[in-house]
């Protein structure tokens, strides 16, 4: 069959009639394209990064632009331009030192804001200072070096079960209060080494956070007035078997001694000696405790002469327990702290390099949230 042509035969480029290579639809002349080493010089040269490379760049660009018969010649110059500029003001920078003071600026900001965190995302043993006060509740804690002062050290954490939706923040409370004493106690073995106005303290999930799956309750030591400086970590990893075993045996009576009801026996008698009954067992363990092992030389006998004190103090706090009534409870009470010794074996202490000094005002306490 004969070849028909069409309403564009004849017309350079139409179908069916002769077309140069590149030729453009309806014989029109190709589109001329812009070079991409051109537009890579000038974005180099725009955002002054690696100067060097936008000026080669754009030398490279202009034979090609020129053999090509491409576009982006401007677009060449002008990244040659700036990245000649880039490259004097980095020579300048490095001569001047000021390269060095905005780099160390920009690692500054950066470190800062890796250092923010929500009090959630805190890891055992890291020292932090909260946005806003520390009893208000946090979003954001800064985490900074603990040799620098700092308002709390993370000491560990847990995730709350056994509840099916949202407990309340009272009963997580309960469950916090108990739990992060018990983690405290093991972070911070030598608790004389830790200051008088540092308290167990933990972060709770809220409700909405609650919602969105957080069960995490991070426990610390922190304080609500002066900053303290130094890591109050001492646990069993940190410490001599020798000192770990001394603080076992002694530092429940320490901690039991804090638990003393609020009210007095002639309010509540029955709370008052069960108190009683669990500070004798605290003492009576000690006693024991202390006699299953044996002591380096230069400890023997300040640890022997904390076990005598310990037996005689068992004795007297044996009839504060057995108290009849409130009165016979008031008779003993103030014999039994008498006959307690005070400083728990500040000899022994320092015999096995511990902190032999106990911190003005108390050691570690009870606990308080957020």
């Amino acid at each position: 069959m004969p070849y028909t042509a069409g309403p564009y035969a004849g017309l350079p480029g139409g179908p069916g009639a002769p077309g140069g290579p590149g030729a453009g639809p309806y014989g029109q002349p190709p589109r001329r394209t812009t070079n991409g080493l051109a537009i890579g010089s000038l974005v180099t040269g725009v955002v002054c990064c690696l100067p060097p490379l936008g000026l080669i760049l754009g030398l490279v660009a202009l034979p090609q632009i020129r053999k090509r018969d491409q576009e982006g010649k401007g677009l060449a110059l002008a990244g040659i331009l700036l990245s000649v500029l880039s490259c004097l003001l980095l020579l300048i920078g490095v001569a001047t030192g000021g390269i060095s003071a905005f780099w160390g600026g920009f690692k500054e900001g950066m470190d800062e804001a890796a250092r923010t965190k929500s009090p959630f995302s805190l890891r055992t043993g890291q020292c932090f200072t909260p946005e806003g006060k520390l009893e208000a509740y946090a979003t954001d804690v800064t985490v900074v070096d603990c040799d620098r002062p700092h308002i709390g050290e993370v000491t560990g954490g847990f995730k709350v079960t056994g509840f099916d939706k949202w407990p309340g923040e009272d009963a997580i409370d309960r469950i916090a209060e108990k739990r992060c004493e018990t983690i405290n106690s093991g972070y911070a073995m030598d608790t004389w080494a830790v200051p008088a106005d540092v308290w167990v303290y933990y972060y709770l999930p809220s409700g909405q956070s609650w919602r969105l799956g957080d069960r995490t309750v991070t426990c610390a030591f922190a304080t609500e007035k002066k900053p303290f400086s130094g890591s109050v970590r001492s646990d069993a990893t940190l410490l001599t078997d020798d000192q770990a075993a001394f603080l076992k045996a002694v530092n429940p009576i320490e901690t039991v001694t804090y638990r003393e009801p609020d009210e007095d026996p002639d309010e509540d008698f029955t709370a008052n000696k069960v108190w009683a009954m669990e500070l004798l067992a605290a003492i009576n363990t000690a006693h024991a405790g202390l006699g299953q092992r044996s002591w380096p030389a230069e400890s023997a006998p300040s640890v022997a002469a904390l076990r005598k004190e310990l037996a005689a103090a068992s004795k007297q706090w044996l009839k504060l327990a057995t108290a009849a009534d409130a009165d016979a409870y008031w008779e003993a009470y103030d014999q039994a702290w008498d006959a307690l010794p005070g400083d728990l074996g500040a000899d022994a202490r320092t015999a096995l390099d511990l902190t032999g000094t106990p911190p003005v005002g108390g050691g570690a306490g009870e606990g308080a949230s957020a």
